[in-house]
């Protein structure tokens, strides 16, 4: 354990994630129990991400929860935080979109937030909610029986492990719901949904329910922190759900994308005017053989059905040891109206498979 000298020469690093404590941002800090630096002065802000995945220490890293992911980012670019955790995406329900929408950065709010690394979590969602004390078979709570609208329905992987007729109001983040659409169109079927800023916030506005007749798509961790009964389990439409999650920093960290395996990630705008304007910026990379590995966009909000794209790709700006990202970067200034690089880091997705 650090010394109290320790602590004064070399403050705790903030690393700031979505919160409250409990959601599934919180938990990637327990991703990397293999990979635990040793605490030193000499870290780089990379190995510093890579600590931040691992088993929270509260001597090492004060982990402070934000209400939203735009806090997040402010907390990071204002340096309060020396590191970020957000939601990037998930395997079942694609991209975040409010993580996307700051790294548009329309008003260049955010313009030293760079991203450092990248951490993958295995996301298994319960329903939370206060057992009604009914002896209704929890199969019987909803039904998958066919009908002409609805000929061969779609089976849920699991059954509810205590009714959940009493439901009448469903609390969670819209990706949660989205990642769990079979078993809610089984035995929530027409129940209102109402979006929140992050999973254990609905685990939270259900405990504070004295109604007992809302439900949380949450965590069990969830249900251990907010003491709340588990009347589903596993209830995400595949086994293999997976969310993405970046670590973001102020500035540079010149160690990151370092790896053999790598990632970067660009935004641009290009004339909508121009006929095959996207495409061009695309061959850019097909020509200098850079695989990419995903493309969004978000709207301008400067000119309707307008988009700023991004693109992410295999290879590092940083280490860029053939050249190739850099002849990419180059070519593409005459495609775009203007572009931004938003980060490289080592590619965790080649190690997990």
């Amino acid at each position: 354990m650090a010394s109290q000298n320790d602590k004064h020469d070399h403050p705790v690093p903030i690393v700031s994630f979505l919160g409250p404590v409990s959601s599934y941002t919180h938990q990637v800090h327990t991703l990397a129990d293999d990979e635990r630096p040793p605490w030193s002065i000499g870290l780089t802000d990379f190995d510093l991400a890579q600590a931040a995945l691992s088993t929270f220490e509260s001597d090492r890293y004060d982990y402070q929860p934000a209400v939203t992911i735009t806090d997040v980012f402010e907390a990071v670019q204002s340096g309060e935080a020396a590191l970020g955790v957000v939601p990037f995406e998930n395997s079942t329900n694609g991209a975040v979109v409010y993580t996307f929408e700051l790294l548009a950065d329309r008003h260049d709010r955010f313009l030293d937030v760079t991203v450092c690394a990248e951490a993958y979590l295995d996301v298994s969602h319960c329903l939370l909610g206060k057992k009604c004390g009914s002896t209704d078979s929890p199969d019987l709570s909803g039904a998958c029986t066919p009908t002409m609208s609805s000929p061969n329905p779609l089976k849920p992987r699991v059954s509810p492990l205590h009714s959940v007729k009493h439901v009448k109001r469903l609390l969670s983040h819209p990706q949660a719901f989205g990642q769990c659409e079979t078993f809610l169109g089984v035995y929530l079927k027409g129940v209102e949904r109402v979006d929140v800023s992050s999973t254990s916030r609905a685990a939270e506005m259900v405990k504070e329910d004295t109604t007992g007749t809302s439900a949380a798509i949450a965590s069990i961790l969830a249900a251990k922190v907010h003491d709340l009964d588990v009347l589903a389990k596993g209830i995400e439409d595949r086994e293999d759900n997976t969310t993405r999650f970046l670590i973001i920093r102020k500035g540079v960290d010149k160690q990151a994308g370092s790896a053999e395996k790598t990632k970067s990630l660009i935004s641009f705008k290009v004339d909508h005017g121009t006929p095959g304007a996207l495409a061009s910026v695309l061959h850019c990379f097909q020509m200098y053989g850079i695989n990419l590995t995903s493309i969004n966009s978000r709207p301008t909000k400067v000119v309707p059905f307008q988009y700023i794209f991004f693109v992410e790709f295999e290879g590092s700006k940083l280490h860029d040891l053939t050249g190739m990202v850099k002849k990419t970067l180059d070519a593409l200034e005459s495609y775009v109206q203007s572009w931004r690089w938003l980060g490289s880091w080592d590619d965790k997705l080649k190690k997990r498979i």
